[in-house]
């Protein structure tokens, strides 16, 4: 009797284990499907994003060409034949461009791509044409979603304004982009029954969305989950959250367009994405039940060794990976750490040979940080210095440049085969975007969260030691801050020249 208890004991005592390691194991499963599942969305994301800033980009450069054209031929020649055959061969050439048209001072079509123009057209009232006519700037303008009154279908504005020779506003370059366009595009990605691809623009209101839901367009998806907790506050990123228009579960990969004031969200469904998975864990606890029944312990244990082993090296895979991360990156902005940031120095400079490119190096400073995080707190302070990342990382468009998080609230970026021009326009540019973000900061002078910038640069076999590199461009922050701060100044030779006064 002792002997069939003890056996009894344990076979209860393998069939528990079996079971343990087994529901364990599915757990595992399931959290790696849906590492996969982030992962994918991610790219999604990605690829959406870039493919919405190109097509843009594209509209953008048929819009500048036209305003070049008229710069040279004077705006007398838009109602011409000759800018007319233009106008259609432009816009022909772009897929997602649904017209051109040019419009005078008043607002009237002088010319459109289309094959008629309507008598008595006029667009004065459209935002884009009271944008550029009451705003002095030759930057491009991308306006909200509306319908076209020529087609009856969705498109989103992107226009330039056109000066004549005294400088006066003379008219408007409009250049439409067919919203179908994107679904269209959307079409070719498989995202599964429940998936969706949303292009909204950055206040939350959608502009296209896959699979298309009536009257979904320009309703705002603002106040739901995804936006309040996530996309406003980061540049990219993943999020498991409810959608509020459907009420499905999904995974999403999000990312704002580096030039444009959109987003795009890339979402699976969860119930799908883990539909796989249900189906492995149904089989597999048939199968534990048939080897518990036939009491089969070897081919049991053997299982459970094999099973185990494989989600070891998965796990030690990830463990790798993610300290490999943790030990170039830094944490907080998603920068390069300075580890990170010295070995790609000691590459330029660890050979002891003169460098054969120009190198230049930008030391960036919050003005003022104590101050900030004395008036709004460490967890406020650490936005800040998320905020100033994220106009450093989209104002680099090279792949070589690099950006770092040197220490505290002070920055780097390495830029290779960049001269001390080019790195102080480039300094410029960040401390601008800083400035644009208008940060609320009592403590300086200015009212707004600003940056120091150090920069310097050296040609290609003239550039000193790393440390002498490093401390020129120390040097010039220290002076930038001397001289009274929200300023970029440049190391040269012995003398430290003010790139640019602050406004």
């Amino acid at each position: 009797m002792p002997v069939l208890w003890l056996a009894g004991l344990f076979t209860l005592l393998v069939c528990i284990s079996i079971t343990s390691i087994n529901v364990w194991q599915l757990r595992q499963t399931r959290i790696h499907e849906l590492e996969i599942a982030n992962t994918n969305v991610t790219n999604l994301s990605r690829s959406m994003a870039q493919h919405a800033d190109d097509a843009f980009d594209q509209a953008h450069i048929a819009v500048s060409s036209v305003v070049e054209r008229l710069s040279f031929d004077g705006f007398g020649a838009a109602s011409g034949s000759r800018m007319h055959d233009y106008l259609r061969a432009t816009a022909a050439s772009v897929e997602q461009i649904q017209g051109l048209f040019i419009y005078d001072k008043d607002g009237n079509w002088a010319a459109t791509s289309l094959n008629h123009m309507p008598a008595n057209a006029n667009n004065a009232d459209r935002e884009y044409f009271r944008f550029h006519q009451s705003i002095a700037s030759s930057l491009p303008h991308v306006g909200p979603a509306i319908q076209s009154r020529t087609t009856g279908d969705w498109i989103i504005p992107v226009s330039r304004r056109v000066d004549d020779e005294m400088g006066n506003f003379a008219g408007v370059v409009l250049a439409t982009v067919e919203l179908n366009y994107f679904e269209r595009f959307f079409e070719r990605f498989d995202i599964g029954k429940h998936g969706v691809i949303t292009l909204a623009m950055a206040d939350g209101t959608v502009l296209a969305r896959r699979p298309f839901i009536e009257n979904v367009r320009g309703t705002s998806i603002a106040d739901g989950e995804l936006f309040r907790l996530y996309v406003r506050e980061h540049y990219e990123g993943t999020a498991n959250v409810v959608s509020m228009l459907d009420h499905e579960q999904r995974l999403y990969g999000y990312k704002k367009l580096d030039r444009y004031p959109m987003v795009v969200l890339a979402g699976l469904s969860q119930r799908e994405v883990l539909d796989e998975w249900r189906q492995y864990a149904w089989r597999s606890l048939a199968i534990i039940i048939c080897v518990v029944v036939a009491n089969l312990l070897f081919g049991v244990l053997l299982f459970q060794q094999i099973r185990f082993g494989l989600n070891a090296e998965s796990q030690l895979r990830i463990a790798s990976h993610s300290l490999e991360k943790l030990a170039l990156q830094d944490s907080l902005t998603g920068l390069a750490n300075r580890r990170h940031f010295q070995e790609i120095l000691g590459l330029e400079f660890g050979n002891g040979q003169p460098n054969l490119h120009p190198l230049s190096l930008i030391m960036i400073d919050i003005d003022l940080f104590k101050s900030y995080n004395d008036n709004y707190g460490h967890v406020a302070g650490d936005k800040c210095i998320i905020a100033v990342a994220e106009c450093i990382r989209s104002t680099l468009n090279r792949t070589g440049d690099l950006a770092v998080r040197y220490g505290g609230e002070e920055m780097a970026v390495f830029l290779p085969y960049s001269d001390r021009h080019g790195a102080v326009s480039l300094a410029e540019k960040i401390r601008l975007a800083v400035l644009t973000r208008a940060l609320e900061h009592h403590g300086n002078p200015i009212g707004i969260v600003s940056i120091s910038l150090g920069v310097y640069g050296c040609k290609a076999q003239e550039c000193p030691t790393l440390e002498d590199f490093v401390k020129r461009a120390d040097a010039a922050l220290y002076a930038a801050k001397h001289q009274g701060r929200n300023r970029t100044v440049a190391w040269q030779e012995s003398t430290l020249l003010s790139a640019l006064p602050a406004p």
